[in-house]
């Protein structure tokens, strides 16, 4: 499926940030797509853009979320992480986008990196694939 994507970047963590969109950008190649990049200050600021860019009548055939939400000393990150996840999910059912969920949620930095770098776990790689796999259904049932 190609086309053309919106990656949605959280880059409150810019080096893990980078480590994921690295391998986003290298599935969407892969499958002869062609991307933006936007960047936003946190994982809660995502939904919110991909609503913005979703509603600006610019033609997305689907959206990559990126972002990192490591577990700290309060109960912040148990917001962050459900949020950014149901609001991604609302976008997803009620304004039937394809999205790629690769917000990762982790206990540390150790866990991040092995979840960002694209020769591990490629979790910006799979959210970008899930995107693709989800643009090429749309069209499907488009027709």
């Amino acid at each position: 499926m190609s086309g053309h994507f919106l990656i949605v970047e959280a880059r409150f963590y810019t080096d893990l940030g980078d480590a994921l969109a690295e391998g986003a950008i290298a599935a969407i190649e892969a499958a002869g797509g062609t991307y933006e990049r936007v960047a936003v200050p946190g994982a809660l600021e995502i939904p919110g853009a991909i609503a913005l860019a979703a509603s600006s009548g610019q033609n997305f055939a689907g959206y990559v979320a990126l972002g990192c939400v490591i577990r700290g000393e309060t109960s912040h990150y148990d917001t962050v992480c459900n949020e950014s996840a149901r609001g991604i999910m609302e976008l997803t059912i009620k304004d039937q986008l394809a999205i790629g969920n690769g917000i990762i949620t982790v206990e540390n930095g150790d866990q991040a990196w092995a979840r960002a770098r694209k020769d591990d776990k490629d979790k910006g790689g799979d959210a970008a694939r899930a995107a693709l796999a989800m643009a090429e259904l749309a069209t499907k049932f488009a027709k």
